[in-house]
């Protein structure tokens, strides 16, 4: 363990601290919920980096994932062809055209033939597009139940969170915003934290169905970042419930407290989505909501059972019915993905424009100024107190003669997930990995940062999603939007320090296979092999030759790697009797 694994330790209660300095109430500290919170990351972290059998599932894991992003391949090269080619500009930056089998080099000047199917929209959006449709399936089939079902359980009884936050907080593993769909009957009667809570796991997690746009830009250099992915996005809930706590304490008392209340038996055709919303406002009034049901079960009981999908009651559909519908949905959200990119990744190109245009000013050297304040050093800038806190590594020599290193370069890249979503970030640091700008840990921790969807864009997708949900908590929804998004961006930092803590260097983390250590057949000082000359030399007598064979310099041995090899050998020793050297 160096020194970097316990600043990553330390810094897990850091940014504790940062949390407890904006609480709501500072009187108010959630003890349990802190230590129990913590001690699952750290288990988690444990049996992901450390525990052998749990580390090879997870690399098994990864394995069949990266099969998945295999088939969404095959399948998008079906649609738009294996060997189609287009027509575009040299991209901008690059000195030249990309080869096979990426492209096809210059086809003319200033124009490249690059493959369809490498570009970033048929790249990813068919991945996002198979995997929406494979996890409906699996949630059709009652797989993702059951997960949810294991972690809500976990989560309510360790930390003694309400029922309705710790399964609306496992639901988030897999979703969004969908999360707050699966207790919308118990959003009105909830407190400020419980709503702060739900709306911080939506910030601090990733949807599994954005997962191959992370995925395609890592795994030249992290071949198991899929199920690193899939582990930060369990170890970020008890963070989310950790700080989320802190910022905003329970001061009431949750009308779930001690789980959710179960569903009388109903027969066939009598479940809807308004029985449990009318259960919830019932147990202040007492009234019961079971005589109606039963009065339509003699009507309905040959109609076939109904489910709520997406916050609407329809019929219950097959599993490839299910996988459809959730491929249909996966053609949604990559339209929303590619308009939000679009306008996000347009804005910031005109605000970087207009830094740029600041350096051109020569008056008062206001130029020399801005060509240092710039907007991706701001955002640095304002990350870097985190970032230290992950435990990346700092170089003091060059941060003081003005030289960007690894942490200045990590913290720009984290930064810029504010403005730019998770997206761009992830590309920028797939490339630094390449150009091995940064190190395996840098790389490691700096992807666990990077995946929650604490970003502005998200605020108007959750505030907004919740608040459609729940129209009478609009004011509260809205002010807690941006806490949700503090607590969201700390919970990230807080599963890269984690992450930090655990990563010994060791590049099987990574999904690297451990260079093999050839040893060397320069024999040491103390294990000289001599050698019996079965010939007589074949070459004339030069200096070296009135040298015993045994005691002959090799001078050129270390750089060829065969200590008797040589332009003129002068001998020829037998092959029994040169054994190589047990180094």
């Amino acid at each position: 363990m160096s020194y970097l694994n316990v600043i990553s330790f330390f810094g897990i209660f850091g940014l504790c601290a940062i949390a407890w300095l904006f609480s709501e109430d500072r009187r108010i500290v959630p003890w349990r919920v802190i230590a129990w919170g913590i001690g699952l990351q750290l288990i988690l972290g444990f049996m992901v980096f450390q525990f052998e059998p749990t580390k090879a599932a997870l690399e098994a894991f990864s394995n069949l994932l990266n099969v998945v992003f295999d088939a969404a391949e095959e399948g998008a090269r079906f649609i738009f062809g294996r060997n189609s080619y287009m027509i575009a500009p040299l991209p901008r930056g690059a000195n030249a055209c990309a080869a096979p089998p990426i492209g096809l080099g210059q086809v003319a000047e200033g124009l490249c033939a690059v493959r369809i199917t490498t570009i970033f929209a048929l790249n990813t959006f068919p991945a996002v597009i198979f995997f929406s449709g494979l996890m409906a399936l699996l949630e059709n089939i009652g797989v993702i139940k059951v997960i949810v079902d294991f972690f809500g359980w976990i989560f309510e009884r360790t930390m003694r969170l309400s029922g309705a936050e710790a399964l609306s907080g496992s639901a988030n593993i897999f979703v969004g915003i969908e999360a707050a769909i699966v207790v919308k009957p118990y959003l009105p009667k909830m407190t400020r934290s419980e709503l702060c809570a739900i709306l911080a796991c939506c910030f601090g997690t990733a949807a599994s169905s954005v997962l191959a746009i992370y995925v395609n830009a890592l795994k030249a250099t992290f071949p198991n970042i899929l199920g690193h992915l899939v582990s930060a996005s369990i170890m970020a809930i008890p963070a989310c419930f950790v700080l989320s706590k802190i910022l905003v304490p329970e001061t009431e008392v949750p009308v779930t407290m001690g789980g959710l209340p179960k569903e009388p038996s109903r027969p066939r055709g009598s479940r809807d989505r308004d029985a449990v919303e009318e259960r919830v406002e019932g147990s202040e009034t007492g009234k019961s909501t079971t005589e109606n049901s039963h009065e339509d079960s003699a009507e309905n009981s040959h109609e076939p059972p109904l489910e709520t999908v997406g916050s609407e009651v329809m019929q219950r559909v097959s599993p490839l019915d299910a996988a459809i519908l959730g491929a249909l949905d996966g053609v949604k959200m990559s339209v929303s993905i590619a308009a939000v990119l679009i306008l996000i990744v347009g804005l910031v190109y005109l605000l970087n424009q207009f830094f740029a245009f600041l350096g051109t000013i020569s008056f008062l050297n206001i130029g020399e100024i801005f060509k240092v304040v710039t907007l991706a050093n701001i955002l640095g800038f304002l990350f870097y107190p985190l970032t230290l806190l992950t435990g990346v590594a700092v170089d003091l020599g060059k941060l003081l003669q003005g030289i960007p290193d690894e942490s200045w370069k990590a913290s720009v890249i984290i930064g810029r997930r504010l403005l730019e979503t998770a997206i761009p970030p992830y590309q920028e640091l797939g490339r630094a990995s390449l150009a091995g700008e940064l190190s395996p840990r840098t790389v490691l921790i700096v992807s666990y940062a990077l995946s929650g969807f604490a970003h502005l864009a998200s605020v108007g997708i959750f505030v907004g999603g919740t608040i459609a949900l729940i129209p009478s908590r609009r004011q509260d929804i809205s002010e807690l939007g941006w806490k949700a998004l503090f607590v969201g961006t700390l919970a990230t930092m807080m599963i890269a320090s984690v992450a930090g803590v655990f990563d010994d260097g060791n590049p099987s983390i990574m999904g690297k296979k451990p260079q093999q250590v050839v040893p060397t057949s320069t024999p040491s000082p103390s294990l000289k092999p001599t050698v019996a000359p079965t010939s007589t030399p074949t070459s004339k007598p030069t200096s070296v030759s009135t040298t015993s064979p045994s005691a002959m310099p090799t001078p050129k041995s270390t750089s060829t790697g065969k200590p008797n090899a040589s332009p003129n050998p002068v001998v020829s020793p037998s092959p029994k009797t040169l054994p190589s050297p047990k180094l």
